[in-house]
C-alpha cells in the first residue's frame, strides 16, 4: 500500500522508521510525546504488531505523520480473535503539514487496510494490551475530533483519567482502625507471597478483565516488586481483592489494577486496599497516584472523588462502521 499526495508519500512501515516516528510524533503532540524505546516496546513488539498496518506520510525524505491499524493475530482471552474489531491507537500529523489532507489520508488507509482483514468496525483507542491513550482527548486535540467525525466516528462512551496528590496524603484514622478491627477477626491485608499470585492471577482474570491478569504476570516476570500489590484474604483464606501501582512500564505513580469481588462489594474492602496502596506508594517516595481510565459516574469513579482524585482529562472511545 503506498501512495502519494501532493505533498507527501504515504507507505507502510519500514526498517528504520522508528525514530524518525518518534521524534514527529512528540513534534505532534508534545503534552503526549513518546521515546524511541517506548514506542518500540509499545507498538513495535506488540504481539499482534503488523508492519504493513502502520502508515506513515514522508515529505522531503522526513517523516511527518503516521497511523498505525491492529487486527488481531493472538486472542486477548481465550480463541476469540475478535474478527470483526480493527484498532486505530493512534496518528499524528506534525504542525508544518497540517491542513493538506494527510490526516485524513493515513486513517483513511488504515480504515481500509482493516477492512481488508476483515473488520467491520474500527475503534479508537481502546486496543488492549498496548494502548497508549484509552480514546481522544477532544478538548486538547480538536482538529483530531473533527477529523474523525468526518470519517465516520462516534462517542461509544467516555472515560478519565484522575490524578490525587500524595504530597499531603495521610492514612485515615478510620481506615487504621478499620484494619486493625478485621484483622483482628482473622482477615488478613498485605503484599502476596509469590504462591499467592495464583488466585490474584485468577480472579483478575476471570472475574474481572484477562488484561488484568496479563498485567500483573508480565509486571512480576518483567521485576515489578510484590511490595506494590496490597491484597486481602478474608478468615476462610479467600482472596477477596486487590489494588496495586507500578503494573504498567514500571511506573511508580500509575495506580492499578484494582478490584474487590462484586460479592464484596460494599462492604468498605475497596477503600481499605485504596488507601493502603496510596500508603504504600508514599512510603515508596512516589509524589501523586494516577490512571487514566475509569468512568466518573461508576462505583469507582465515585470512591477516586471521596479519597482526594481530581479528573484530569476525558476521553472519548470512538468507533466506525468500516466499508465491506
Amino acid at each position: 500500500m503506498q501512495q502519494s499526495t501532493s505533498t507527501a508519500t504515504i507507505r507502510p512501515f519500514q526498517s528504520g522508521d522508528g525514530p524518525q516516528i518518534a521524534q514527529a510524533w512528540t513534534a505532534a503532540a508534545s503534552a503526549d510525546g513518546i521515546t524511541y524505546d517506548r514506542f518500540r516496546d509499545m507498538f513495535l513488539l506488540d504481539r499482534n504488531f503488523d508492519a504493513s498496518g502502520l502508515l506513515v506520510a514522508e515529505a522531503d525524505g522526513e517523516i511527518v505523520g503516521a497511523a498505525y491499524g491492529v487486527h488481531r493475530r493472538i486472542a486477548a482471552d481465550g480463541a476469540d480473535l475478535e474478527p470483526d474489531s480493527g484498532w486505530v491507537p493512534f496518528f499524528f500529523v506534525t504542525p508544518g503539514h497540517r491542513n493538506q489532507g494527510l490526516g485524513a489520508a493515513l486513517v483513511g488507509g488504515v480504515m481500509e487496510w482493516l477492512a481488508s482483514k476483515g473488520a467491520k468496525t474500527a475503534y479508537f483507542s481502546s486496543y488492549t494490551p498496548n494502548y497508549f491513550l484509552p480514546g481522544l482527548d477532544a478538548a486538547r486535540y480538536p482538529d483530531a475530533a473533527r477529523l474523525l467525525a468526518k470519517l465516520g466516528f462516534t462517542t461509544q462512551y467516555e472515560s478519565v483519567a484522575m490524578d490525587r496528590t500524595l504530597n499531603d496524603y495521610e492514612l485515615p484514622e478510620r481506615i487504621r482502625e478499620k484494619v486493625a478491627s478485621l484483622s483482628a477477626d482473622g482477615w488478613t491485608f498485605g503484599s502476596p507471597t509469590g504462591d499467592d499470585l495464583v488466585d490474584l492471577i485468577d480472579i483478575a482474570g476471570s472475574r474481572f478483565n484477562p488484561d488484568w491478569s496479563r498485567g500483573i504476570r508480565e509486571g512480576v516476570l518483567g521485576g515489578q516488586p510484590l511490595e506494590r500489590i496490597i491484597s486481602v484474604r478474608n478468615p476462610e483464606g479467600v482472596m477477596l481483592g486487590w489494588a496495586m501501582h507500578g503494573t504498567y512500564e514500571n511506573v511508580l505513580e500509575r495506580f492499578g489494577p484494582f478490584g474487590v469481588l462484586p460479592e464484596s462489594r460494599g462492604t468498605g474492602l475497596g477503600e481499605i486496599l485504596l488507601h493502603l496502596t496510596l500508603e504504600r506508594m508514599r512510603a515508596l517516595g512516589a509524589h501523586s497516584a494516577w490512571f487514566l481510565w475509569t468512568e466518573e459516574t461508576s462505583a469507582a469513579g465515585y470512591l477516586y472523588a471521596k479519597t482526594g482524585f481530581t479528573v484530569t482529562r476525558t476521553f472519548a472511545i470512538l468507533h466506525a462502521p468500516l466499508a465491506a
